[in-house]
Formats: structure tokens, C-alpha cells, sequence
């Protein structure tokens, strides 16, 4: 990996990189998409289905759902998988909480941040209250999808390093640059809701140590403050146009003033950071994908005997090294360590949602596994991060050790997921919320995108087809 270092500027200036993006966000038309690009959007909302839809009966989604109904009346935008309705802010902040409820949804290796949520949850929100058409959705999706992407892997690792938690503090440009679009706004509306949007900017990965359900809501808060921001600003209010490379903007402020300027606006309306989107097949954090497909690769070799496992050491990069946890106290600590996943895959095979609820954690089998296993970083996992999530598994069991490093875990785009292997990912999550025939209508609806309203109808209350 490239070590980051500041971008250059220009002598007694910054480069103007908000005014490029501007350009290219208020300029873009439908025509200007690839088919690879609206593909990928048409993968990106179908996998956000999948995870809103499965999220809407996590802990934390309840939790939004009750807080809206009771502060605020109908409105016109749905909360996925319920029969609730809410102004478009709203539904966002729900429907987002919802999409990263369970860990199930999409992500961007380079910024370590996951686009669809924000993205997708302010898009259909405001594209349903607004009656937009089927080429202004998957234009505002494909905008805020690449803006996203493009400002997470511009800071990233340096915002990492400094706490935040990427998926809200860039997330949130996106949102807002989706949103602006289907707000019909004109160049100059955009770029202030860019410049509002960096006031809304923030998320801490505190959650780590402790009070992790607030990971959650992080996804829905850039999609309502990003539609805000753009609602604010197509009625006039104003935002530096200057709110990323400014002497006090986002890229000072969030990343330390190291980023690569090149990633930002390198290639645009040529190169799409969005085709480089994963698609998570197991329901946990990323970084534990790697060790999951490792442990896979070996039992498919050889059968493993958890009974006979003695050691594990995992070797990976400082971003996965970061989740050796083994104090296993509630789902989302689960979620979130190496160890308990490396031991529920020893144990059951490719791991499902029941396999980090409270049945599965209190099996002993994955309690002595845990403890038996060590996570650090390498020095080759450190040195192809981000352009890989590598992680390299050594098992040791009875008397012998067995090695497997995996590059890309399976999701990257260098070892996709299919488009059918994503539907059955839509029915296997979301058909025990809507059933398998709703699934199949999202699904088709999704592909073809020709009815948004249609689709809207499909993703409501179970059993209710407006």
C-alpha cells in the first residue's frame, strides 16, 4: 500500500476539489451512465432491500421505528418492512438504522465505509415523497454511491486513525448529493448542500469498547442529515464551497490533511469507484470475512474436528487486527470479533444470523475455540491493505499446522458474488420478514426498475401491496 501524504497544492492555495466534484454531480444526466454503472446501482438497492428489510426487526431499528411514530405524524416515504410511514428525513434515519441493524450490508474496501445505506436510504426516501422517475433514482443512486466512495477512500486510512466511524462522516456527502439531485437543485444548491453537509459530518468508533448498538444508527443519520442538507439549501441557506480541501474542511478536520487528492477526483465521469463496491455474504463485520473464508477453504479441503483444534493464529491488517475481541457479551460483540468468528465457522460451517444470537454464544464448543485464538498484524497484510483485505489463518490441530492466506474475501469485486447468488441472499434474509413471493416481485422489480412506485408498494408492511 501507498503510504497517504497530503495532496499537493498549488503555491498559497488548495487545490479547489469541491468545485470538481460539484461539476461533475450537477452536470451528469442519465444518458452519461454506463450500463456497468447502472448495473451496479440496480445490485447496490437490491442488496440494501435485502439488509433494510432483515434489519427492520433488529433491536436498535424498533427502537428508531417507535421514536418516529411517536414524534411525528404520516408522511409520504415508507419504513421498509412495516407498515409505517414518515417524512422522507425520517424514513431515512429508519430505514439506514435498519440496513446496518444486522451487518449484513454492502461496503468499499478503500474508504472502509459502507455507501448503500446512506445512499440508498435517502434516495428511495426521497425519491417515493417526491414521485421521481425511474432515471432520476438510479441517477441520484449512481451520484451519491460514487461521491461516497470517492471521499471515503481519499481519507481513509487517516480517519480511521483519528476515531471516526467513515460510513457517517462520509456518507453523508453522498446523501446529500443524491438527495440535491432529486431535489432538482442547480449547481450552486449542490455545492451548498456539500458545504451544509460537512456541519452534519461524524461518527466515532468508540462502539468498539462499548455501547455498540449507536454503530447502527450511524447509516440512517447521514441519510436524514444528508436530505436535510439538501433540503436547506434548495430553499436558499448556504455552505462553504470550499467544505472539503478548506483550511478548517473535512479533509483537515477528519483526516489530518492526508489524502489522496487522486482518488477524490481522479478519472471522473470515467473511472467509477462504485464498481469497486462488495457485497457481504456472511453477517458480520468485514474485516472478519477473510478468517471465515480461510476456515471455509480449509474444511472444504479437510474436514475440521473443533474438538481438535489447539491454536489459531490470524495475521492481517491493522484495520482487522483491531477486532481479536474475545469478551462475547451481546450480538454485536459477536459481530465484531475475529476470534468468535473463526470459532462459530469451525463449528457450523458458513456462518447465518443464528449463529451469533444467544443460543450460539453460549455453546461452549465456540467459547474454548475462542480463547485459542490470537489475532495480529503482518507485515505483508499491512502492506496490501487497502488494495486487498488479506488475512492469513494458521490452524493448528492434532500435532499439525495448516496455513491459508486469503487475498479478497468473497463479496470483492476480484471474487464477486453473482447476481443470482445476491437474490438468494434477498430470500434468505428478507423472505422469513415478507416471504419468498414478495421477494421474488422485489427482485424482479429491482432488475427492472421501470415502476418506482411499484417497488415501493413491495417493500412496506408484510402482507400489504398498496
Amino acid at each position: 500500500m501507498t503510504a497517504l501524504q497530503p495532496a499537493p497544492a498549488q503555491p498559497g492555495a488548495r487545490p479547489a476539489l469541491t468545485a470538481q466534484l460539484v461539476d461533475w454531480a450537477a452536470g451528469l444526466r442519465p444518458a452519461d451512465l454506463p450500463d456497468a454503472v447502472v448495473h451496479q446501482a440496480k445490485r447496490v438497492l437490491l442488496d440494501y432491500v435485502a439488509a433494510t428489510l432483515v434489519g427492520s426487526t433488529s433491536g436498535a431499528a424498533r427502537i428508531v421505528q417507535r421514536f418516529v411514530a411517536e414524534t411525528e405524524g404520516p408522511g409520504p416515504a415508507t419504513v421498509l418492512g412495516t407498515a409505517l410511514r414518515a417524512t422522507a428525513p425520517s424514513a431515512a434515519l429508519v430505514n439506514g438504522t435498519a440496513t446496518h441493524g444486522l451487518e449484513v450490508d454492502d461496503g468499499y474496501t478503500p474508504g472502509s465505509t459502507h455507501p448503500g445505506g446512506p445512499i440508498g436510504s435517502a434516495v428511495l426516501a426521497v425519491a417515493e415523497a417526491r414521485g421521481a422517475d425511474p432515471e432520476e433514482l438510479l441517477l441520484a443512486m449512481a451520484v451519491g454511491l460514487e461521491l461516497t466512495c470517492r471521499i471515503g477512500g481519499a481519507g481513509h486510512p487517516a480517519t480511521w486513525r483519528r476515531g471516526f466511524h467513515n460510513t457517517p462522516v462520509n456518507g453523508v456527502f453522498g446523501a446529500a448529493a443524491a438527495a440535491a439531485r432529486l431535489l432538482g437543485a442547480d449547481r450552486a444548491a449542490l455545492a451548498d448542500a456539500l458545504g451544509i453537509a460537512g456541519s452534519h459530518a461524524g461518527g466515532l468508533f468508540e462502539f468498539l469498547h462499548g455501547g455498540g448498538e449507536v454503530k447502527r444508527l450511524h447509516p440512517g443519520k447521514a441519510a436524514r442529515d444528508g436530505i436535510v442538507s439538501a433540503e436547506l439549501a434548495v430553499r436558499g441557506l448556504t455552505g462553504p464551497t470550499t467544505v472539503l480541501e478548506g483550511p478548517n474542511g473535512y479533509l483537515h478536520a477528519f483526516a489530518d490533511d492526508r489524502y489522496d487528492a487522486e482518488h477524490l477526483v481522479g478519472g471522473l465521469g470515467s473511472d467509477w469507484r462504485m464498481l469497486g463496491m462488495y457485497v457481504k455474504p456472511y453477517p458480520c463485520c468485514r474485516h472478519l470475512h477473510g478468517p471465515i473464508d480461510a476456515i471455509l477453504a480449509m474444511a472444504a479441503e479437510e474436514p475440521l474436528d473443533p474438538a481438535g483444534v489447539e491454536s489459531v493464529r490470524v495475521e492481517t491488517f491493522p484495520a482487522a487486527a483491531r477486532h481479536g475481541g474475545k469478551r462475547i457479551d451481546d450480538l454485536i460483540s459477536a459481530q465484531m470479533s475475529i476470534p468468535y468468528a473463526v470459532a462459530t465457522t469451525v463449528v457450523h460451517g458458513v456462518p447465518g444470523l443464528e449463529h451469533f444470537g444467544d443460543e450460539a454464544r453460549a455453546d461452549p464448543r465456540i467459547a474454548r475455540i475462542v480463547d485459542v485464538v490470537e489475532v495480529e498484524e503482518a507485515e505483508d497484510c499491512v502492506r496490501d491493505y487497502p488494495a486487498m483485505r488479506p488475512a492469513r489463518v494458521t490452524v493448528r490441530a492434532g500435532g499439525r499446522e495448516r496455513v491459508l492466506r486469503i487475498d479478497q474475501p468473497y463479496g470483492e469485486p476480484s471474487n464477486p458474488m453473482s447476481d443470482a447468488d445476491l437474490e438468494r441472499k434477498l430470500h434468505r434474509l428478507a423472505g422469513p420478514v415478507v416471504g419468498d413471493r414478495r421477494c421474488a416481485d422485489i427482485a424482479a422489480a429491482v432488475w427492472a426498475l421501470d415502476d418506482p412506485a411499484r417497488l415501493f408498494a413491495l417493500l412496506g408492511a408484510p402482507g400489504d401491496v398498496r
